[in-house]
């Protein structure tokens, strides 16, 4: 009889131990703070823009450029932003201004510092800390005899872009921000 009644309390502690675990573990744990970082966070994809390299005083080429931005939700909120036309604006500034990118020393691009600068000249634009990360989704160079082997009709040798940075693109499951 005592061994009847000790097997009941022993199956009993048994289960009620694993159902203490159970929904322990079961129970969904304390967002990271990198996740909560992130959700604060809005993708703002950029559309393909050109930008022409121009030396000796003449079109020697032209950057294909796709740049998309990570913006912080709560600060654009409600902002209906030009981000295509400052993108490009700002590129043509580091492209063509600053000469950046040396299109005949390719190695020496430093794909960081361009985010950097393109995040810097964004923010200033807009007066904050709006542009919390820069994406570059596409960065090619097709020189002038490239595209006019390819627009002239003639199927001769097509010249293919020489990339420039290679990167997945942007998640397309992020959300989008309205208008753009």
């Amino acid at each position: 009889m005592i061994k009847l009644v000790l097997t009941g309390v022993w199956v009993c502690a048994v289960t009620l131990a694993s159902v203490y675990f159970s929904v322990n573990m079961a129970t969904a744990p304390a967002p990271a703070v990198a996740d909560t970082k992130q959700s604060a966070l809005e993708l703002v994809k950029g559309e393909t823009i050109t930008v022409p390299v121009i030396g000796n005083g003449a079109v020697n080429g032209y950057f294909l450029g796709r740049i998309s931005f990570m913006m912080h939700k709560d600060m654009i909120a409600g902002l209906n932003l030009p981000i295509t036309e400052m993108t490009t604006d700002e590129l043509f500034s580091l492209l063509v201004g600053n000469k950046m990118i040396d299109v005949s020393n390719v190695k020496a691009f430093d794909p960081g510092a361009f985010r950097q600068e393109i995040k810097k000249g964004m923010n200033e634009r807009l007066g904050g800390e709006y542009v919390a990360e820069v994406m570059l989704e596409q960065l090619d160079y097709l020189s002038k005899e490239d595209v006019k082997e390819t627009s002239g009709g003639k199927p001769a040798k097509v010249g293919a872009p020489v990339k420039i940075v290679e990167t997945a693109p942007a998640s397309e499951t992020s959300v989008q921000s309205s208008g753009h």
